[in-house]
């Protein structure tokens, strides 16, 4: 792998396992070091540990300010600087529509998946102006892009994270800190796991590859963002998504 991010450090939310440790082991292959900020701290400093000194872990709850300001400040500590976020952590709730979802669900889904992503940009801006510029890589969802049905809470959190990306981006242009969003598909990881997904060819007939992703399938965007070889890219929106949002594959249309 090329190592275009040498001497870049990234504090990733979420890393203790799934997509954020790929994204947080991807970071390191390319020449980086990471900060992983998670709830989960026994998972979190294991994969800190597995990565050397060039990976940390620090507790961090994306809903609360202190929190927030604790991990950015530790990361300052640790490197010396922070030039890159990745706001990856969340949670998902699906199955109710918007009729019968308990307010509490949807105000806890919106707290955690968009206002810690707000949080977090907040509180890492500061530190990437005195680094001289940085890149932030929100995590939305392809529900951040269609209208997925009984998804009401975590698709108007993804489409929220997908706004507030390029409302950010505009804002931060003249300082050299851009902002971006990538899409993933459906992915297999612990969280998407007890829907019974699978790797299998073929079980996800709905998208064009016609099967559900890999984690270290969404690293290559990600680190893409993170580098100087998007140095001109800001305010975009990347979709991992085998294709998903592009359109529903052949068979699954003439299966219906």
């Amino acid at each position: 792998m090329t190592r275009n991010l040498e001497g870049k450090v990234v504090l990733v939310t979420g890393g203790a396992r799934g997509l954020g440790e790929a994204y947080a082991r991807g970071i390191v292959a390319a020449g980086g070091k990471v900060v992983i900020g998670d709830l989960l701290d026994a998972d979190g400093e294991a994969v800190a540990t597995s990565l050397g000194d060039a990976a940390r872990f620090v507790h961090l709850d994306v809903t609360d300010a202190e929190s927030w300001k604790g991990a950015v400040d530790a990361t300052v500590a640790a490197f010396g600087r922070l030039d890159g976020l990745v706001n990856n952590a969340g949670i998902s709730a699906s199955g109710t529509p918007v009729a019968d979802e308990p307010l509490e669900t949807f105000e806890r889904v919106v707290r955690i998946n968009l206002l810690g992503v707000h949080m977090g940009m907040h509180f890492a801006i500061p530190a990437m102006r005195e680094s001289g510029g940085g890149s932030i890589v929100n995590i939305s969802s392809a529900a951040g892009l269609i209208g997925m049905a009984l998804t009401s809470a975590y698709g108007a959190a993804k489409w929220g994270v997908r706004g507030l990306s390029k409302i950010a981006a505009v804002e931060l242009g003249r300082e050299r800190i851009r902002v971006n969003s990538v899409h993933p598909g459906m992915v297999l990881t612990p969280m998407t796991a007890p829907t019974g997904i699978s790797l299998e060819e073929g079980a996800f007939p709905n998208n064009p590859f016609q099967r559900v992703g890999r984690a270290e399938e969404l690293v290559g965007a990600v680190t893409y963002l993170l580098s100087d070889d998007a140095s001109y890219t800001t305010g975009a929106e990347i979709a991992v998504d085998g294709g998903w949002t592009a359109g529903p594959s052949i068979e699954y249309i003439a299966g219906q």
